[in-house]
């Protein structure tokens, strides 16, 4: 129901939902659930009390791809499950606050990655934000955390999302067998938050805002 409705928004304003097709993922939508980081088929699958689950969108509209995401939480949400989500929503909020220019991409995931540790939560290593714009995916790769070889510095004008998976446990992954849903190893939870923005001459500006 959920891809219903995304690929049915996308085309009643004009345009394409970016994941379809897309190197063959064969769904409109991304939903990701529980232990779910990324890039899950929406299928028959019933969300049940006490679930979180991330919907992610993008749409291809007038030319250029526009692309986020946020985690939901299902009724009555354990405490432990509730803060993740908040830890992770904060996350992203602190690496959008270190894109300035000047400051290299290592910088917005050293701030994501100190603000989730220190908080004993794991940060996702293999999934990254990238450029956007007139194409789906292209530099720069926006690491989540403090990748030392991520020395490209920002300058204005320059597009890209923040999408920063966090985990209860343990930060690695494994994939399922087909090819693109990928879970952590611990089935500990994950969110994810995911903003589009562009940088600007003293800071950011948040392309996808409500």
């Amino acid at each position: 129901e959920l891809d219903a409705i995304a690929h049915e928004e996308c085309v009643a304003r004009g345009g394409y939902p970016s994941p379809l097709g897309y190197n063959g993922f064969p769904k409109s939508l991304c939903t990701s659930v529980n232990e779910v980081i990324c890039h899950g088929f929406p299928d028959s699958t019933v969300l049940r009390d006490g679930d979180i689950v991330n919907c992610d969108v993008t749409i291809y509209l007038d030319g250029v791809h526009g692309d986020t995401n946020a985690t939901f939480l299902v009724g009555e949400v354990d405490e432990a499950s509730r803060r993740l989500v908040e830890v992770t929503r904060e996350c992203l909020d602190l690496g959008i606050g270190a894109v300035r220019p000047g400051n290299q991409v290592r910088d917005i995931g050293r701030a994501i990655q100190s603000h989730a540790e220190g908080l004993g939560y794991g940060v996702i290593r293999a999934f990254v934000g990238h450029g956007i714009g007139r194409t789906f995916h292209s530099d720069p790769q926006v690491f989540h955390y403090d990748n030392p070889a991520a020395r490209q510095v920002l300058e204005p004008g320059m597009t890209f999302t923040i999408e920063p998976m966090i985990s209860i446990g343990d930060w690695h992954h494994e994939m399922w067998d087909d090819g693109w849903t990928a879970v952590t190893v611990d089935r500990s939870r994950t969110a994810q938050f995911e903003h589009m923005l562009v940088v600007t001459e003293d800071g950011a500006e948040v392309l996808t805002a409500l």
